[in-house]
């Protein structure tokens, strides 16, 4: 009678010692934990780390995901762990695939989610490759989100601890790369718990603050990268009203976003306004009041499905929604256009509904992720 051996911790038939794993380390504690704790359990570690941009600039920036400092603190990990740990130099194409997209989709009027891109274009396709070509079983990573076996296949799953649930980030993971990832964090209820992991383990990385802003943005300053990026982008025009009247004049389009009310420089008027859309062919702001900006049907495309079925198998799909990371998901009707497109109708307004955002898709009552899309103005 043949051997069949059980599944190890990350669902693979073999002893630990036998699987190989290709960690995506970006330096900070969440990636660390999932190296150190997969070394010690036994697995065959790989440690690979990307360098996204220039480290001058990088070294200059404190809590950037990527780093030079971080580069630093992913290799003092596999060396304390006893795992090789190898860097690898994407700046090219991080720069091709992702910082020139989010610097054009700002010159557009968009507000863009660069992490989202980074994680769909560079961390999920080319790592992962590089990750099978290194003969890995599989990639993990530190993200907060659960993978979990369901009656069609492996499914995405919100994290345990909502608050730091990533998965508005991950909505663009295909099915195939699903089969291939590993995401050891997701069950964990809490930061501290990660946080105890890194301090039993001795990492150096144990008190580490998180990341805050997007790691190639110094001080979330958007539009002084994009100036950089795009000499002459921030060209001066006009705010107007609703109507076309204006009243006043701004230092560039990509100074402003949907939904924004401070910063606009015309005080003095009875009712509050806030930005409704941007123009940037015009290069016009245009403002109106609060209730402007309430939004129920939502253009999506480049749709990623994950939900059983196929997308276009219904007119109609009831489910939430997640419109920004921040937020909760909200009931909504899906309704199917081809098989990366559709329109949204939010059963309860949303204010401040922005092109180049994701539109995240949750199965109602359940932590299971459907996919999603992005919106475009239609």
């Amino acid at each position: 009678m043949p051997y069949d051996p059980p599944f190890n911790s990350l669902g693979i038939a073999k002893p630990p010692a036998d699987t190989r794993v290709v960690v995506a380390m970006s330096g900070g504690v969440d990636s660390s934990v999932v190296a150190a704790e997969l070394a010690r359990e036994g697995y065959d570690v790989v440690g690979v780390t990307l360098q996204l941009y220039d480290h001058g600039a990088a070294l200059a920036k404190k809590g950037a995901c990527c780093a030079g400092r971080d580069i630093h603190d992913a290799r003092r990990v596999a060396e304390a762990m006893g795992f090789p740990h190898y860097v690898l130099d994407y700046e090219s194409h991080f720069r091709e695939s992702v910082i020139d997209e989010f610097a054009d989709a700002y010159l557009g009027g968009a507000t863009p989610v660069p992490c989202i891109r980074c994680n769909e274009r560079v961390k999920f396709r080319d790592l992962l490759e590089t990750a099978q070509d290194l003969g890995a079983d599989c990639m993990a990573t530190g993200h907060y989100i659960q993978r979990k076996a369901g009656a069609l296949g492996p499914e995405l799953h919100r994290a345990a601890d909502p608050v730091r649930d990533q998965s508005y980030f991950l909505f663009s993971t295909t099915r195939e790369q699903l089969d291939y990832l590993r995401f050891p964090l997701g069950h964990l209820e809490t930061k501290a718990e990660t946080r105890a992991l890194a301090a039993r383990h001795g990492l150096s990385v144990a008190d580490k603050p998180d990341s805050q802003d997007i790691c190639f943005v110094p001080d979330g300053d958007y539009a002084k990268v994009i100036e950089k990026l795009r000499p002459g982008a921030a060209e001066p025009g006009e705010i107007v009203d609703m109507a076309g009247h204006v009243l006043g004049t701004h230092r560039g389009v990509i100074h402003y976003t949907i939904g924004q009310r401070r910063g606009l420089g015309i005080g003095g008027l009875a009712d509050p306004l806030y930005v409704v859309r941007l123009d940037p062919d015009a290069r016009r702001v245009i403002v109106g009041p609060r209730e402007a900006l309430a939004t129920r049907t939502v253009p999506v495309r480049e749709i990623n499905w994950l939900g059983d079925g196929a997308f276009t198998d219904r007119a109609e799909w009831e489910l939430e929604v997640k419109l920004r990371s921040t937020r909760p998901p909200m009931p909504a009707i899906l309704r199917p256009i081809s098989e990366t497109e559709a329109e949204v109708e939010l059963l309860t307004p949303e204010r401040g509904v922005s092109p180049g955002q994701a539109c995240v898709f949750y199965a109602p009552d359940s932590s299971r992720v459907l996919g999603g899309g992005w919106i475009w103005k239609g």
